[in-house]
């Protein structure tokens, strides 16, 4: 009897949360051999930091890497052959390219948003494929990591005053902060709050992904482990059907948030450009 509360004590020990949720600087494997070479996990290389920056790689960077690696593979082999009736694979990336094209850019940005094109693609699948892949098990999602979600957004602000500057000229883009028949005594308030207005952009880009894309995966695994914390399997069918309903909303959701991570970088990046608009 003793026995069966120290195991029992030991298994709430190694539950663990938001240990499968976090960045971690090992990958989980599925099982481990005879000779427990592996012990449940990989070990990934770590380095030590060059000018304050951290080049470890780690859990959330190799999914990146398996991400980049298998939409680049996808998109080779579907269009490997080009044909005029796009068939299987083909098909598949032609109805969302021309999705992002007919519902993103066009209405957004109307034909100034060709240009952008490739950019709204590639942010669009990298997201997806991140959100999916994290759907796996003992994989990760790269997206519930404030980090990876802070450099998507800092890529859309980079390429937002970019674009700003080139179209309107740092003057005209400068001058465009300034609301138009504001009273002069109101330009010391209205500065700070368009700049602030700015900078807030991005922030509600990373905060938006990573805060969807975690909260689901926080929500399956605390229904399972209800199983385990409770002591008992009473609440196993409500737990996994629960956990299994969001898991199934949690696909629908992978693709909501890649495309309203697009949608706003179109919004944001034309307000930009033109700014009178």
């Amino acid at each position: 009897m003793a026995s069966d509360v120290n195991a029992a004590d030991a298994a709430d020990e190694k539950i663990d949360i938001i240990g499968h949720v976090l960045d971690s600087e090992y990958l989980e494997v599925p099982f481990v051999n005879a000779h427990h070479i592996l012990d449940g996990s990989i070990v990934l290389p770590q380095f030590e930091p060059i000018y304050g920056i951290d080049l470890s790689i780690t859990r959330h960077v190799v999914v990146m890497w398996v991400a980049s690696a298998l939409l680049i593979a996808l998109l080779v082999s579907a269009f490997r052959r080009p044909s005029l009736i796009p068939r299987g694979l083909a098909n598949f990336f032609e109805a969302i390219v021309l999705f992002i094209k007919d519902e993103v850019v066009q209405p957004v940005m109307g034909d100034h948003g060709k240009p952008f094109m490739p950019f709204f693609l590639t942010i669009f699948f990298f997201i997806l494929f991140l959100n999916l892949i994290g759907l796996i098990p003992y994989s990760a999602t790269a997206t519930g990591n404030v980090s990876v979600t802070a450099g998507l957004a800092l890529i859309t602000f980079t390429i937002t005053q970019v674009v700003g500057v080139i179209n309107n000229g740092p003057f005209g883009y400068a001058k465009s902060l300034v609301p138009s028949g504001i009273p002069v005594f109101l330009l010391p308030i209205m500065i700070p709050i368009e700049v602030l207005g700015i900078l807030v952009k991005p922030f509600a880009l990373c905060i938006r992904l990573f805060a969807n894309m975690i909260a689901g995966h926080v929500a399956i695994l605390v229904f399972l482990s209800m199983i385990i914390t409770l002591k008992t399997l009473l609440v196993a069918p409500f737990s996994v059907v629960f956990a299994a309903a969001i898991y199934l909303f949690e696909i629908f959701i992978a693709f909501v948030q890649a495309f309203i991570f697009t949608l706003l970088s179109a919004l944001f990046i034309n307000m930009a450009a033109h700014p009178d608009h």
